[in-house]
Parts: C-alpha cells; sequence; structure tokens
C-alpha cells in the first residue's frame, strides 16, 4: 500500500485534482451544493459521470433521468474490470476485498495497473492498487473542495481547461501503456473515427467512436496477421 500511495502521489495524483478542482468550480456555478459535489467524488468517481450530473442538474432534469445517464456513463468500466480482475487475484476467491478493489477502479487506476502490474509480483498487487486508488481518490476530494470554495477566483476558461488536463493525461497514458500492435491500432483507428462522428453525432460520439474505432483496429490487425503469414 505505501508503494502503490507514493507512486500515485505524484505526476497522477497532480493531474487528477487539477480536473478535479476545475469540476469542483463548476459545480459551484451551476448551484450545486458543498456536500453533494464532494460525495459525487467519492461515490461516483468518475469525472465524464460528474459532468453529465452537473449538466443535468443545471438543466433540471428529474432525479430518475439523471440517475440513470450517470449510470449509464459508468458501464464503460464493467470491460475495465473483466481485464483487470485476473491480474488482480491472487487465487479464485470472491473475498470481500476484490468487490472493494472493483468499487475504486478508475481510468487513471486501471491504466496505471495495467502498466505497472506485469512487474509487481501478484501478491502485492491488491495492496498496491489499494494504496495507490485510494491516494487518488484523497487527492480528486480535497481539490474537489478546494475547487467548490475557490470557484469564484477562477475564470471560466481556466474552469474547462483544469477539467480537460484529466482526459489529455488519460490519453497519454492509454498510449504509453498499448504495448501491442493491437491496442496501438484501436488508438490509432479510434482518434481517426473520433472527431469524423463527433460531427456527424455529438451526442453519440464517443461510444459511436470506441465501438467502431476498435472494430476497425481490430479488422486492420487480423488482416496485417493473416498478410505477414501468407508470406
Amino acid at each position: 500500500m505505501r508503494e502503490g500511495a507514493r507512486h500515485a502521489a505524484g505526476i497522477p495524483a497532480l493531474v487528477l485534482a487539477a480536473g478535479y478542482m476545475g469540476f469542483g468550480a463548476l459545480a459551484a456555478g451551476n448551484g450545486l451544493s458543498f456536500a453533494g459535489t464532494v460525495l459525487s467524488t467519492l461515490f461516483i468517481w468518475a469525472l465524464p459521470g460528474q459532468l453529465i450530473l452537473v449538466e443535468m442538474h443545471t438543466l433540471g432534469a428529474p432525479f430518475f433521468a439523471v440517475l440513470l445517464s450517470v449510470m449509464i456513463s459508468a458501464v464503460r468500466f464493467l470491460p475495465m474490470t473483466v481485464v483487470m480482475m485476473p491480474l488482480l487475484r491472487e487465487a479464485p476467491s470472491r473475498q470481500p476485498r476484490y468487490y472493494a478493489a472493483a468499487q475504486l477502479i478508475s481510468m487513471t487506476g486501471w491504466a496505471w495497473a495495467m502498466t505497472r502490474f506485469p512487474s509487481i509480483p501478484p501478491e502485492r498487487r491488491l495492496g498496491y492498487f489499494f494504496g495507490f486508488a485510494l491516494t487518488l481518490m484523497a487527492s480528486a476530494s480535497a481539490a474537489t473542495a478546494l475547487g467548490f470554495l475557490a470557484g469564484d477566483l477562477l475564470p471560466p476558461l481556466a474552469k474547462l481547461a483544469f477539467v480537460f488536463m484529466s482526459p489529455i493525461y488519460f490519453l497519454l497514458m492509454l498510449t504509453g501503456s498499448a504495448s501491442d500492435a493491437l491496442g496501438r491500432a484501436a488508438i490509432v483507428f479510434g482518434a481517426i473515427v473520433g472527431p469524423i462522428t463527433h460531427l456527424v453525432t455529438p451526442q453519440w460520439s464517443v461510444m459511436v467512436a470506441g465501438v467502431v474505432g476498435g472494430t476497425l483496429g481490430y479488422a486492420a490487425h487480423r488482416a496485417w496477421r493473416g498478410l505477414a503469414r501468407s508470406r
């Protein structure tokens, strides 16, 4: 846990804190309460879902619609959890600590763990992940509170800039953790398809870009391997 906390306390926590400071400021400017804003970081633990919460609250959407939208935005964590859990578990079991670890998975923690776990002994991975994830959560919660309280000091453009630091960092981490040709192909095709689909359907661009870009990357990788074998 100490090692994981130490690794998280550097750049990962700082970048995440910048994004959550911008979120706290945006939440304050759109009428959310201080307690609700900080608790959203602890219980939703996903910046895109929290931004959906702020936007739909501002539009006056009913509670059920807000809840459903935030839940749907978190569906992306299911395949991430399925991929990560076999690396995290020491032995086949259903101990409560693994369920707790699954609730702490975030984009930053997942990308970092997928990169670092191969070099960490299996019996040390769970403690490492808890230390890493809890340090990130503490940093993000403190930054959310600070951003909410100091939101009036930040101009609107600075608030948005802070929020978008995290997605850029996620992209860099994913690119760095793509150790095989299939992962790199999916990132390249997703980067190409993303802007195009945004011009056609901004509301569905992320989902369409993920499905289409990933499928095209997989198909291109299969075709390349088939061509290499035929030679």
